[in-house]
């Protein structure tokens, strides 16, 4: 574990969240401080908890899906601390979040990217600090927090319509390009070791999705624009618990658009 990160689970498990939402309490050490980013779902246990392990100075979001910002109004009513966010509606008390905004506190900085894909306002943020407490480090990020745009385990759905298939190839490049060795800091499941090979991952996974979909497409012999979505599902999503078919759904019209889009 990144010793300027404690993990407190959300105690949300379930096929999407996995075994719940990570909320990071980021701090370097000997600073009473710390930075959460996603507090997760409204629920009053967890809250108070992130609330405890405070003083909490600022609150983040990696994107406004409810597991991730619905506990952010109650948070903010708890400390006092600012929400910030891509998304204006998601803010309180101070300003938004863009790419390349520096968050600098309890000893750490966060560095903002724009990872849009999953939503339209993933954001991702690489982690800077000296373990030893003393100062922000110089050169190279110690971690990546990735939100749902990469996850501890398993694959991420594109949620259609806000998410958008072309943008999260683009993100998952941009992650793809990170240092060697960089660990993920994720929204949900466990942290990762290699934020370059779970990016490249992902990128062969979605690859071979469209890959299956054009071959699902030439089979019942329409094109994406005819094609429906529920009928591609049970052809490329056969092997996938039917509970998670909704989310596969999802994926799917993000999939359709993209290789409409592509002609």
């Amino acid at each position: 574990m990144n010793p300027l990160a404690a993990l407190l689970l959300a105690p949300n498990p379930s096929p999407m969240t996995l075994e719940g939402t990570n909320s990071w309490m980021l701090r370097a050490p000997g600073h009473a401080g710390g930075v959460v980013v996603d507090p997760g779902p409204d629920d009053e246990g967890h809250l108070a908890a992130l609330a405890a392990a405070g003083p909490v100075t600022t609150i983040l979001l990696t994107h406004g899906h409810p597991d991730h910002s619905e506990g952010a109004a109650v948070l903010h009513a708890l400390t006092g601390a600012p929400v910030r966010a891509l998304d204006p509606a998601h803010r309180l008390g101070s300003e938004g979040l863009v790419e390349g905004d520096v968050v600098a506190a309890a000893g750490i900085e966060l560095r903002v990217m724009a990872t849009p894909g999953h939503s339209a306002d993933s954001l991702s943020f690489l982690l800077f600090g000296d373990t030893a407490g003393t100062a922000v480090a110089d050169g190279a990020p110690l971690a990546v927090l990735t939100g749902d745009t990469i996850l501890g385990r398993g694959t991420t759905v594109v949620a259609h319509p806000d998410g958008r298939l072309a943008d999260y190839l683009a993100s998952l490049r941009r992650l793809s390009e990170l240092p060697e060795g960089l660990a993920v800091l994720p929204g949900h499941g466990p942290e990762l070791p290699d934020a370059r090979g779970a990016a490249a991952y992902y990128l062969a996974h979605r690859a071979q999705r469209l890959e299956q979909v054009r071959t699902a497409l030439t089979a019942a012999g329409v094109g994406p624009a005819e094609a429906t979505p529920r009928d591609i599902v049970e052809r490329v999503y056969a092997d996938v618990d039917r509970v998670l078919w909704p989310a596969a759904e999802l994926s799917v019209r993000a999939q359709l658009d993209y290789l409409r889009d592509q002609g």
